[in-house]
């Protein structure tokens, strides 16, 4: 399985690729670091889940899904930001996200990654 994580902080890609490979062993990991980046690597990799941080330079990640959803609208995404506004979590999820975390990523975040993946195998 790939996955694709993009966030600006390289301090959270690698927390996330971390916690992701102790429930999910077996995954490759790609990395972006800013909502550009992550649209080139998106469209060179088809990742099969894809990890996207909001506040971003260079492209948000509000902009960053909405291409994505565009591209491909069965995309998986799950969101993991600092960015709790209610409204941007509600327009998010009418764009058919997966998931939305609140930072800091953790292990139990993280299983609830693995149960969402395993339920859609």
């Amino acid at each position: 399985m790939r996955i694709l994580i993009i966030d600006d902080s390289k301090f959270s890609q690698i927390t996330t690729a971390k916690m992701l490979r102790s429930v999910i062993p077996d995954i490759e990991v790609i990395f972006a670091d800013d909502g550009e980046q992550g649209w080139q690597r998106y469209r060179e990799y088809r990742p099969d889940y894809v990890f996207v941080d909001l506040l971003m330079p260079n492209m948000d990640g509000q902009t960053l899904i909405k291409m994505i959803k565009k591209d491909n609208h069965e995309a998986n995404i799950v969101v993991i930001s600092a960015d709790v506004q209610h409204s941007v979590r509600q327009e998010l999820e009418e764009f058919g996200i997966r998931a939305f975390f609140n930072k800091p990523f953790s292990v139990e975040k993280a299983q609830s990654v693995a149960k969402l993946i395993k339920g859609d195998e």
